[in-house]
C-alpha cells in the first residue's frame, strides 16, 4: 500500500496513476491534476483536494471523509460508495458523476454542480445543498432528511421514493422533479405547493 500521508503533492501531475489503497490522509493536493487517477478505496481523510481536477477518476468507495473538495473538478467521477461525510464540496464539479450510495452526512455542498449526477441511494442527512445545481440528478431512494436545499435547481430531477423529512426546500427549483413516493414529513411542502411549482407526485407521496 502506497503511503503518502500529510505530503505535499500540491500543484503535482498524477493523471493516471494508480494510487489505490494508497494512505493519503492529511495530504496537500491542491490543484493537482488527478485526471483518470485509481483511487479506489484510498484514505484521503482530511486532505486537501481544494482546486484538483479528479476528471473521470475512480474513487469507489475512497474515504473523504472532511477532506476539501472545494471547486474540485470531479466530472464524471465514479464515487459509488464513497464515504464524503463532512467533507467541504462547496462550488464543486460533479456532472455525470457516479455517487450511488455515497455517505454525504453534513456535506458542506453549496452552489455544487451536480447536473445528471445519479445519487440513488446516497446518504444525504444534513448537508447543505443550498444553490446547489441538480438539475436531472438521480436521486431515487436517497436520504435527503434535515438537507437544506434551499434555492437548489432541482428541476427534471428524479426523486422518487426519497426521504425529505424536515428538508428546507425553500425557493428550490421543482418544474418537473419527480416526487413520487417521496417523504415531505416536517416540511412546509402541501400537494397544492408542489402542483403550484411543477413537480410530480403520487398518491404514495407523503406529506
Amino acid at each position: 500500500m502506497i503511503t503518502i500521508k500529510g505530503s505535499n503533492l500540491a500543484g503535482m501531475n498524477l493523471a493516471g496513476m494508480n494510487l489505490s489503497g494508497a494512505n493519503l490522509r492529511e495530504a496537500d493536493l491542491r490543484e493537482a491534476d488527478l485526471r483518470e487517477a485509481d483511487l479506489r478505496e484510498a484514505d484521503l481523510r482530511e486532505a486537501d483536494l481544494s482546486g484538483a481536477s479528479l476528471y473521470k477518476a475512480d474513487l469507489r468507495e475512497a474515504n473523504f471523509t472532511g477532506a476539501d473538495l472545494s471547486e474540485a473538478d470531479l466530472s464524471g467521477a465514479n464515487l459509488y460508495g464513497a464515504d464524503l461525510s463532512e467533507a467541504t464540496l462547496v462550488e464543486a464539479d460533479l456532472p455525470g458523476a457516479d455517487l450511488r450510495i455515497a455517505d454525504l452526512w453534513v456535506a458542506d455542498l453549496r452552489g455544487a454542480d451536480l447536473r445528471d449526477a445519479d445519487l440513488a441511494g446516497a446518504f444525504i442527512r444534513e448537508a447543505d445543498l443550498s444553490g446547489a445545481s441538480l438539475y436531472g440528478a438521480k436521486l431515487t431512494g436517497a436520504t435527503l432528511t434535515v438537507a437544506n436545499l434551499s434555492g437548489a435547481d432541482l428541476q427534471e430531477a428524479d426523486l422518487t421514493g426519497a426521504n425529505l423529512t424536515d428538508a428546507d426546500l425553500r425557493n428550490a427549483n421543482l418544474r418537473k422533479a419527480d416526487f413520487r413516493g417521496a417523504n415531505f414529513t416536517g416540511t412546509a411542502l402541501t400537494k397544492e405547493a408542489l402542483r403550484a411549482r411543477g413537480a410530480v407526485f403520487d398518491k404514495n407521496t407523503t406529506f
